[in-house]
């Protein structure tokens, strides 16, 4: 099969570990064992978040007084597709001896006109006390809103329209390489009307989102979504918790999931086999192999009631 892996954004970095770069080297090797497996049987095109990382190098920009403005979004976004992406490259280059494999920073256009621009949502950078987070919303114009455990920068995450390299992607596919790319949803850029030049847009995009969108323009099979739970939750943290075993896009929307941590790895898998009649399934990064096979996750399949 043809997979589309969507890494989560802590896969690298934990909640509550330091954001050193030893930290994620050794974190690494955690999500090549997990990967390796599926390689050695399937194409392959891995994804990944950037929360902590864009975060922490948006925080670095802000303080550096050799700076006259910090570095926008976009070219923050950039950095760290290099980074994460050099080190999936090396260490799936160390496990799948003689397999071909391309790190590629690409760019995924958004509409100027997105309205998500007004109203940020996504969650970036590490977690605060609420008088911190205010503190460093004043000083440095952020937006902030509660997560799970505290408070964290938000910024505006416009819908994914098209990921400008797929045509390259899909010519290494062909040539049986395996490829990380979009990572953090792609470098967001907008482009002109009238002569299409691009330019960077102040937004982080979602990653599971634009999975869904290159595995649909890759005709994949199998959109693979990789988190920290084993799998989708209805009532999650609540006294009713129970798993999700399986269930249509459909059944997946009425689960009225968080925005901020469930939903949009939802409505990703829900989109992806709407448009194409494929599979897609959540769970954790440690079964992928058992998801991908059945035995483990939240499996979305499609609706086949719906003519």
């Amino acid at each position: 099969m043809r997979i589309v892996i969507a890494l989560g954004g802590n896969a690298l970095l934990h909640r509550g570990e330091r954001p050193d770069a030893a930290v994620q080297e050794a974190n690494i090797d955690r999500v090549t064992t997990a990967i390796a497996a599926l390689a050695q049987e399937h194409e392959i095109v891995i994804t990944h978040g950037n929360g902590p990382q864009i975060g922490l190098l948006a925080v670095e920009s802000a303080a550096d007084p050799a700076l006259s403005t910090p570095y926008p979004l976009d070219l923050l976004g950039a950095q760290t597709q290099g980074m994460i992406g050099s080190l999936l490259a090396r260490t799936l280059h160390d496990a799948l001896p003689g397999r071909r494999i391309a790190a590629l920073v690409t760019h995924t256009l958004v509409r100027a006109a997105d309205p998500a621009f007004d109203h940020p949502t996504k969650f970036v950078g590490q977690v605060y006390p609420y008088e911190v987070a205010s503190t460093l919303a004043r000083k440095r114009g952020w937006h902030i809103a509660a997560d799970t455990t505290g408070w964290r920068r938000v910024v505006p995450s416009p819908a994914p329209e098209r990921i400008l390299e797929t045509d390259t992607v899909h010519e290494l596919l062909n040539s049986g390489t395996l490829v990380i790319c979009a990572g953090g949803g792609g470098v967001p850029v907008t482009a002109d009307q009238d002569t299409g030049a691009l330019t960077g847009a102040e937004a982080v995009i979602d990653k599971d989102l634009t999975a869904a969108l290159l595995a649909e323009d890759l005709k994949a099979d199998f959109l693979l979504i990789l988190t920290d739970v084993p799998c989708v939750y209805a009532g999650y943290g609540t006294p009713d918790q129970r798993p999700v075993l399986g269930a249509t896009p459909a059944e997946l929307r009425r689960g009225g999931f968080p925005d901020g941590s469930m939903g949009p790895k939802t409505e990703a898998a829900a989109r992806f086999v709407e448009r194409t009649g494929g599979l897609a399934a959540i769970g954790s990064l440690d079964a992928a192999y058992e998801i991908v096979h059945g035995r483990s996750g939240t499996l979305v399949r499609p609706d086949l009631t719906v003519a």
